[in-house]
């Protein structure tokens, strides 16, 4: 695995980035390739919906439910995880070689991809634009506490937070442990209780309502 070990370091930096400059330049590309016939004016749209309802971290959360109920499954999955999901129909395009990386007590899991975007769409979707930052991609392998705080997530000093390097070989989602109190909850439930965050590393799942 592709391994960056946590940095104590606390050097704060701006983050992320701003998401108005990003819409911005987003939006003057699709005009752009709309106005040299490369887009159709709805291809966007499409796209976005197919990852709303088909793809994505939706899929996800499901996968990651089956494991905090299927003992079995979850084996399955931490040793292939490509495989594992295609059994709840999850897989295709950006997700040919999946790893899960499961949380423990005392050992956090983040990933991230360093050069580029690597990212496992099966299961988590189109990324978000911060995780394409230059910024987000090097400030949270060298001050991961510092950066997952800005998320709202502050960890105790006794956890190892290992930073996962994604590649176009490789891509990694984590499988965070499940939250205290959910012993009755069914699956569909728990899955309610993962966000694409949880699966990136940069939040905990929610709590039982």
């Amino acid at each position: 695995m592709n391994e960056f070990r946590s940095d104590p370091s606390t050097a704060q930096g701006r983050y992320p980035a701003d998401p108005q400059q990003l819409l911005a330049r987003a939006q003057a590309i699709e005009a752009l390739l709309k106005e040299r016939g490369a887009l159709g004016d709805d291809t966007v749209a499409r796209i976005v919906a197919k990852y709303e309802s088909e793809i994505g971290p939706l899929h996800g959360a499901r996968v990651v439910a089956r494991a905090w109920v299927d003992p079995a499954f979850r084996q399955r999955l931490l040793a292939d995880a490509s495989a594992a999901c295609q059994e709840l129909g999850v897989g295709g395009l950006q997700g040919e070689r999946m790893v899960a990386l499961a949380d423990e007590d005392d050992v956090h899991h983040v990933i991230v991809c360093t050069l580029c975007s690597c990212y496992p769409w099966p299961v988590l979707g189109l990324p978000p634009g911060w995780y394409k930052s230059p910024q987000h991609r090097s400030r949270v392998v060298a001050e991961p506490r510092a950066v997952l705080a800005e998320f709202g997530l502050t960890l105790p000093d006794t956890t190892e937070i290992r930073v996962m390097d994604s590649t176009a070989e490789v891509r990694y989602f984590v499988l965070p442990l499940r939250p205290a109190g959910t012993e009755d909850l069914d699956e569909k439930a728990l899955a309610a209780l993962v966000t694409r965050d949880c699966l990136i590393g940069v939040a905990l799942p929610r709590g039982p309502r």
